[in-house]
């Protein structure tokens, strides 16, 4: 207990050290814990937007469960015991299983075919009675109303089964309502008689209680009432049940990525149940859902390799941080455990007291910290960017057992980060002790391992293995599962920041000798002696250089991730656009009519197919007015583009097919949407290069490696129902709008790279040549549209217009899609968060050594006042300290964090298909980032230098000197 007092009074004493060393503390736990938190949350955003995206694609609610099971050659009591155990197991493990809401659970049973015949309807002789099945569904009642008619009674009237049938049905046998129908099977001698009196419909036509929303499979049935046909037919055993099945109707607005293996391992507890009851069986399985959930399990598995690349510099940095604070919270400790050392305290006992002190901060900061991860996730679902924050409806966060599994692992690093240096001080006594204050100079530990050359070199290998790595998925068209990416590709940019940052602090002292030697005459006395006391105890300043060096460079190296990966998306979606607004519209034609969905593509697909070899129909087409496009509200500029996925070309003696775009040069190059760094010349010259002669044509550059094609060489060009005309090379292109030049995903074998089919081709050439020379087909309308445009004014303009528009593609809709992926919002939350906690911690850990720092150093401060050195000389001397150390590391940090990200952040592709990413990936740094960066910087350095200035300002030479007497 009393050693236990003593701590808490030692820890009381150094409050604001343990104050810092518990935030640095919080800050890792929470860090840590989000990840499990926000990756929990995120995925399941993300899980249920994929789902709904499933459902508005197929038209079919995705999160259904259906399970039939077809009975073969069970006996009738078997049957009963089968579906009896069946229902219990459906309605009390089933459901719950599935861990979300379960909207509807419907059982449905079906008896064996019986033959059908019309009481007072003869049959011919001769003539094959029809058959039909009795089918039950549970709960049917409260999800229909009749169309004629009443609902069947649940009981049997005179001993006849009252049924209810569809429209279909009615008309299908020829019936009218109220008619006793006889159904027989006289093999198994059974012979009952229904009567049908109502006919029914859905209640509501988006009811999910039925599983074909057209009624099919109730269409050719006779539905008896449910509580009729569980008393009659499969209590009483009335007729052999052939079928019975369970429709489950989940709420997947409610699935989380908790729930998921629930939902997967109910699946299969349902098949292996239904197949070991019986010993044959006929099973019908349907699950929409699951197709989606399989591939969301890829998508996670990337996200989690990207949150992960992205937090560990921050780690890194948090783990230096309490570093550096332990070391402060030691070195103001040294000598009074070199004292206790020397005066018999076994080590042990030191590193227990150090130790006791070290499990209430951590424990402490595991307690809380789950908490603020929480907050933090909260905080991060509402991000629309880097540092950017909308109103938008909280994400779904709880606290999880990985959360505090994850938060126990930070806890606990931390305490051995903690425990290093007391380790450390213990070796020595009080003879080292006071030999090391008299020897500042000693070469740092790292400086002799040459720790910076390794982490350097090792981070390189990694960027350089990971590069050649890209280059051939990129170039073989293939996954970025294939990149078979290891666990050093998370650490590498981290480990880059921290050699680049060590390397420059070794030639750092040689700049500061060499500053020192050439103002060595001029040099005023205060600032004489900074340059003395910054150059000679250099290695006392190590540990806030370093920590200075990795905050701001991963703080940087954050910001450029971010408006990278953002940036990138964005250019993306522009470029396979082409514009702001691409759209089609109908041709009038002498084709044979096909639906107006189906666009003017489908339309040559499906000619293609009634062509033959012997007669080809050449369709002709009459183009619509064009000016009506141009006078749409909102539109700046327009073109016509038209688009041949699938034309061939001859160059020489080769053959092939390629993409051929045909462009009225002015308007393309004043619609279109490209950057000019991704050719050698910019968009416009290329235009211009063409204009001058209408047979120009630009070739993408794998078509002229591929075929061996030089400017100046002649073509031919055409498609199927066109013949070939000649094309002149005026120009070789890399990139151009729409058009990809890498391969398609498994387009090109591994064993066989060099294949031709798997590179795609271009060529560009003049539409009016195209028109009048080969043939006059449908093109895409390109739109700029003016600043700022509303979408929903351009619609009704084209409504009001009454352009037969039948496909729109609108760059601005697609963008606003993409920031509420949830994939980009975890990629901006995490980058945010990251560049957020270095900015926090780096004002703290400066504060906090520049205060002790300058509480360590009174005596020297009070001399200099007593020798005559005025209050601002005396700051003037504090502010250049500060300059040539905090200021150095700080711009150093900013160099290394620039370096780093243009490095290594195109090693985020891992989070797409490289092969898909065109434009290629390309580091982007905002002003706006490090205009704030350097504003925050420098509000700490003068909040900062602030408050020292006040601490000097209250600093009295008498005590001073008799502290130093003391």
């Amino acid at each position: 207990m009393a050693l236990f007092v003593m701590i808490i009074r030692k820890m009381a004493q150094n409050k604001w050290l343990v104050i810092s060393l518990f935030l640095g503390m919080l800050m890792s736990v929470a860090l840590v814990s989000t990840m499990p938190i926000y990756s929990e949350a995120i995925l399941s955003r993300m899980l249920v937007k994929d789902l709904e995206e499933q459902q508005t694609a197929s038209k079919q609610y995705p999160a259904i469960h259906y399970t039939k099971l077809g009975f073969v050659v069970e006996k009738p009591e078997k049957r009963r015991q089968v579906i009896a155990e069946l229902n219990r197991f459906m309605k009390e493990e089933a459901a719950p299983g599935f861990a979300i809401p379960v909207k509807e659970l419907t059982t449905e049973y079906q008896t064996k075919a019986f033959e059908l015949e019309i009481e007072g309807k003869p049959v011919e002789v001769g003539e094959k009675k029809p058959t039909t099945t009795l089918m039950a569904m549970s709960g049917l009642n409260d999800h229909i109303k009749l169309k004629d008619g009443r609902l069947a009674s649940d009981q049997p009237v005179d001993g006849v089964y009252e049924v209810m049938v569809t429209q279909k049905a009615l008309i299908e046998y020829n019936f009218v309502l109220g008619q006793v129908i006889k159904l027989d099977d006289d093999k198994l001698n059974l012979h009952f008689k229904i009567k049908p009196v109502g006919v029914f419909e859905k209640k509501q036509d988006d009811d999910l209680y039925f599983r074909a929303p057209d009624l099919s499979n109730v269409s050719r049935a006779f539905v008896v009432n449910d509580k009729l046909f569980d008393k009659e037919f499969l209590a009483g055993g009335k007729a052999p049940i052939l079928a019975s099945s369970w429709f489950f109707v989940l709420d997947y607005s409610k699935m989380e990525l908790s729930t998921i293996d629930n939902f997967i391992n109910t699946d299969k507890l349902i098949q292996d149940k239904a197949k070991s009851m019986v010993q044959e069986y006929q099973l019908d399985y349907w699950v929409p859902a699951m197709k989606t959930i399989e591939t969301y399990f890829e998508r996670s598995e990337h996200l989690y390799k990207l949150m992960w690349s992205l937090n560990v510099p921050v780690l890194i940095m948090l783990g230096f941080y309490m570093f550096m604070v332990s070391n402060l919270i030691v070195d103001r400790q040294k000598n009074e455990i070199a004292v206790l050392r020397s005066r018999g305290a076994a080590r042990w006992q030191i590193v227990l007291a150090f130790a006791v002190e070290g499990l209430i901060i951590s424990g402490a900061a595991l307690a809380i910290g789950p908490f603020l991860g929480m907050a933090l996730a909260q905080a991060l679902g509402t991000s629309n960017g880097f540092l950017e924050f909308v109103q938008r409806s909280s994400m779904n966060v709880h606290l999880n057992s990985k959360a505090y599994a994850y938060g126990g692992i930070a806890a606990a690093v931390s305490f051995g980060m903690m425990l290093i240096p007391v380790l450390l001080a213990t070796r020595t006594s009080i003879v080292g002790h006071k030999q090391q204050l008299a020897r500042m100079t000693k070469t740092p530990l790292w400086h002799k391992m040459f720790l910076d050359v390794l982490l350097l070199g090792v981070s390189i290998y990694g960027l350089y293995e990971f590069r050649s790595r890209l280059k051939d998925v990129t170039s073989l068209g293939l996954n970025a599962d294939d990149l078979q990416i290891g666990s050093l590709q998370f650490v590498i940019p981290a480990l880059f920041i921290v050699g680049s940052g060590l390397l420059l602090l070794r030639l750092y002292p040689y700049l500061l000798s060499l500053i020192y030697y050439i103002g060595r005459k001029w040099w005023a006395p205060a600032w004489y002696a900074t340059l003395i006391q910054v150059g000679r105890s250099i290695a006392q300043y190590q540990f806030l250089m370093v920590f200075l060096i990795i905050t701001i460079a991963t703080g940087v190296f954050s910001a450029g991730a971010a408006r990278t990966i953002n940036n990138n998306i964005e250019e993306r979606i522009r470029y396979a656009a082409g514009a702001d607004i691409s759209l089609n519209s109908v041709w009038q034609s002498d084709a044979t009519p096909i639906s107006a969905s189906s666009g003017p593509t489908m339309a040559f697909a499906q000619t293609k197919t009634t062509e033959t070899a012997s007669a080809i129909k050449i369709i002709h087409y009459l183009e619509p007015p064009f000016d009506p496009y141009r006078n749409l509200p909102g539109v700046e500029e327009a073109a016509k583009v038209f688009v041949n996925d699938s034309a061939t070309f001859t160059a020489g003696e080769s053959k092939g097919f390629a993409k051929l775009i045909g462009i009225d040069t002015y308007d393309f190059g004043m619609t279109s949407w490209f950057k000019d760094y991704l050719n050698g010349y910019p968009l416009y010259e290329y235009m211009n290069l063409m204009a001058a002669d209408p047979r120009a044509v630009l070739i993408s550059r794998t078509l002229a490696d591929t075929m061996k094609v030089k400017q100046g060489d002649t073509i031919l060009v055409g498609w199927n129902e066109v013949n070939e005309k000649p094309f002149v090379v005026y120009g070789i292109v890399d990139y151009f709008p729409t058009f990809n030049p890498n391969p398609p995903l498994g387009s090109v074998s591994a064993a066989d790279p060099n294949a031709k089919d798997g590179k795609p081709m271009l060529i560009v050439g003049h539409l009016s040549r195209i028109q009048m020379q080969l043939a006059l087909e449908p093109y895409q309308v390109w739109l700029k549209m003016k600043p700022g445009f509303s979408t929903t004014q351009l619609y009704e303009g084209i409504e009001k217009s009454k352009l037969s528009v039948i496909d729109i593609v609108n760059s601005k809709e697609n963008l606003v899609l993409a920031k509420r992926d949830p994939f980009l919002m975890a990629l901006n939350g995490i980058l945010t968060l990251g560049f957020l906690i270095s900015i926090i911690i780096t004002f703290f850990g400066f504060l906090l050594y520049w205060m002790l720092s300058l509480k360590g150093r009174t005596l020297q401060n009070g001399i200099m006042r007593a020798i005559g050195l005025s209050l601002r000389q005396l700051l003037g001397m504090l502010a250049l300290e500060q300059l040539l150390t905090s200021g150095v590391a700080i711009m150093i940090g900013a160099i290394v964090g620039n370096v780093t990200g243009r490095l290594f952040v195109p090693n985020f592709q891992i989070a797409f298909n490289p092969s898909t990413l065109v434009p290629p990936f390309r580091v982007v740094f905002a002003q706006i980032d490090f205009v704030r960066l350097y504003i925050i910087v420098g509000i700490m350095l003068l909040l900062g230098l602030g408050i020292l200035g006040y601490m000097l300002s209250r600093i009295r030479i008498h005590q001073a000197l008799k502290l130093g007497e003391d």
